[in-house]
């Protein structure tokens, strides 16, 4: 499957993709410090481990780097090895688990947002360790890594988290027809997706 856009229009679409991201990702920084200073207190008392966790994920290009998200489940949570959104609940904090619904574990991405690692919009990134096994099913996902891994995604929003490598490519089409459509707008009205989303409590 290959990507469709008028050439002549990639090269805006991608410039002012990235000023949005940036200004938006600042301003929402800014706006929930107050919030978001009161929730890194929360997380701190609710146990052992950092407050902001990093972990590798791949991104455009097929590169590594590491997200950052507030942590939502107990310190060593995954030292028997990688463990899914959802398949881990019993491991999850009290705290985890209203971040988790509401999708705030997820802030912290907005600053590798303005490292340039990721976008506020595109496939959302996965490890390794799954995209292996994603691959041999469905060799199409690596169209996925044409463009920057999103905060959040068409993925996410229409289909939602996937606790198994089974639902991870189930989720893909929907983010196959993201790269095949993309433009300013279409991320805006994931944008509106996603608010909604998380207002209404629709996460993990």
């Amino acid at each position: 499957m290959s990507i469709s856009g008028k050439p002549e229009n990639k090269f805006t679409h991608s410039a002012i993709k990235a000023v949005f991201d940036i200004v938006f990702s600042l301003l929402f920084l800014i706006v929930l410090s107050p919030f978001l200073l009161i929730l890194s207190f929360l997380i701190f008392i609710s146990g052992k481990g950092p407050v902001i966790y990093s972990q590798d994920r791949i991104g455009k290009d097929g590169k590594p780097f590491s997200i950052y998200k507030f942590r939502s489940m107990v310190y060593d949570a995954e030292k028997g090895g990688p463990m899914l959104a959802g398949a881990n609940g019993e491991k999850v904090t009290r705290i985890g688990s209203f971040i988790r619904k509401y999708r705030v574990d997820e802030i912290p991405n907005l600053i590798n947002v303005l490292k340039g690692d990721m976008s506020l919009v595109g496939p959302r990134p996965e490890r390794q360790y799954y995209i292996d096994q994603i691959v041999k099913e469905a060799p199409e996902y690596l169209e996925l890594q044409l463009v920057k891994p999103g905060v959040t995604s068409w993925g996410q929003v229409k289909y939602g988290y996937a606790s198994t490598v089974d639902e991870m490519i189930e989720r893909l089409r929907y983010d196959l027809y993201y790269m095949k459509n993309r433009s300013l707008w279409f991320d805006i009205r994931i944008i509106f997706y996603t608010v909604g989303t998380v207002l209404r409590g629709k996460g993990v």
